[in-house]
């Protein structure tokens, strides 16, 4: 049977405490058979409960053509930090980091392209571009990328642009039509 050994700092004057939960439930812990650092939520670089939300449209959102336009995603399906403003169709997080942001929008009535485009702070950040030459029915673009937050008064929006024809966001569901996002690393 192996012991835990506790040894205390050769000059700190801090008092560490272990502080067991209020359970009637036996818990058990099982550590690595490694070396290594116990990794906290202060820990440089682990994620605390970051800010997650998933928003999309609850009716049609008309893009001009060649006119970048922003989508309406004004129905939340949740959004756990309550960071996405509905009346803004916009994500601005309360905690710095790195965050995942994702768009997928389906439209119709576009003549030869459609693009998905992911903005922040009011200007184009990363896009996707579906092209066809002729009228389609139903079309779906998507755009994710990887993109640091301050966590104070960084935003994100997704717009859209079509061709030199309008194009409609079709009406709102979450299958074909959402903008999601979620903190993957804290920025210390």
């Amino acid at each position: 049977m192996s012991n835990i050994a506790m040894a205390g700092g050769a000059t700190g004057t801090g008092t560490v405490t272990l502080l067991a939960p209020v359970t009637s439930t036996d818990r058990t812990l099982t550590l690595p058979d490694a070396t290594g650092t116990v990794l906290t939520t202060a820990t440089a670089g682990v994620p605390v409960n970051g800010p997650a939300f998933s928003a999309y449209p609850s009716g049609a959102t008309t893009i001009t053509g060649s006119v970048f336009t922003k989508v309406t995603f004004d129905t939340k399906e949740y959004d756990t930090a309550t960071c996405f403003d509905t009346t803004l169709n916009r994500f601005t997080p309360n905690v710095a980091g790195y965050y995942l942001i994702t768009s997928t929008v389906s439209f119709s009535n576009v003549a030869t392209y459609f693009t998905n485009l992911i903005y922040k702070n009011g200007s184009v950040y990363r896009q996707g571009v579906e092209l066809y030459g002729g009228v389609l029915n139903f079309f779906t673009t998507s755009v994710t990328t990887v993109m640091y937050l301050n966590g104070t008064t960084d935003y994100v929006e997704i717009y859209g642009t079509a061709g030199s024809t309008a194009a409609t966001v079709n009406t709102g569901n979450s299958i074909y039509n959402y903008f999601e996002g979620c903190l993957i690393r804290s920025a210390v």
